[in-house]
């Protein structure tokens, strides 16, 4: 079921993706068509465009305003993915014990073993697929905003701070911050879980670097919501898993300990 949902939630993301990559170079207009377009995209960029008038024609402190708004908005969403992961992982040792009780390959069995699955989660008051359609949901919001953020082209002409938003930070300051606090937000989701799964570690490591990579390459008004986006989750995460970040980081305490 696990695998199904993983594999759904990648179908999705890919789509919503390819939705608006045939016009990724196109400015947004009024005049752009589309349902990606007219609303998602350009109620965004207009968004982005107001908020600049209102914080005295700086693009730069507008990307800032609109990534937390946005990160507000869909914080609910978030909260809920959360609390829905942390109830997953705290019934994964039952979860294993069924899988062993129920190891047999043959159909009788397997069938067992998917009720017995679906009455531990209906015990426990999980959903295996509540984790999912938050993310969903976040996907074209957060997808929407970024090409907002690369298609409206007034963004490309402003500057702020030390760069300009339609170029690449000159000084690699906002791609190695981007990349940090990647980092940091994808292992503070990962506590509690990253030391039973090896492909978590990986992910660890890989995400990081890849939007490093990005960052160095893209305009600086994309790092610049990275950065932005980042730091809010982090802040999130440290409220919500505020005890179990904690846990985490007594027991490597521990383990540092117990090796030497």
């Amino acid at each position: 079921m696990k695998k199904k949902t993983l594999l759904l939630v990648g179908i999705l993301f890919i789509m919503t993706v390819l939705t608006g990559c045939t016009e990724f170079n196109k400015p947004i207009t009024s005049d752009s068509e589309g349902f990606w377009n007219e609303y998602i995209v350009y109620p965004l960029s207009q968004l982005i465009v107001k908020t600049a008038e209102f914080a005295g024609g700086s693009f730069g402190l507008s990307i800032i305003i609109v990534t937390i708004l946005v990160r507000l908005v869909i914080l609910p969403l978030m909260i809920k993915q959360t609390k829905n992961s942390k109830a997953m992982q705290a019934i994964q040792p039952e979860m294993e014990n069924l899988r062993k009780k129920y190891s047999s390959k043959d159909q009788k069995t397997q069938q067992k073993l998917q009720e017995e699955t679906m009455k531990l989660f209906r015990d426990n008051n999980v959903n295996p697929l509540a984790g999912c359609f938050p993310l969903i949901v976040q996907m074209p919001i957060l997808i929407g905003f970024y090409h907002a953020i690369s298609r409206t082209r007034e963004i490309a002409t402003h500057e702020f701070l030390w760069f300009d938003l339609g170029e690449a930070d000159p000084y690699y300051i906002l791609p190695i911050l981007a990349g940090i606090t990647t980092f940091i937000q994808t292992k503070m989701t990962m506590a509690g879980t990253a030391g039973q799964n090896p492909q978590m570690m990986m992910m660890l490591w890989i995400m990081p670097i890849m939007i490093l990579v990005f960052a160095i390459n893209f305009p600086a008004a994309l790092s610049l919501y990275w950065v932005v986006g980042n730091i809010f989750t982090i802040i999130q995460t440290f409220f919500i898993k505020g005890p179990e970040l904690k846990k985490s980081g007594e027991t490597g305490k521990a383990g540092g300990g117990a090796k030497k």
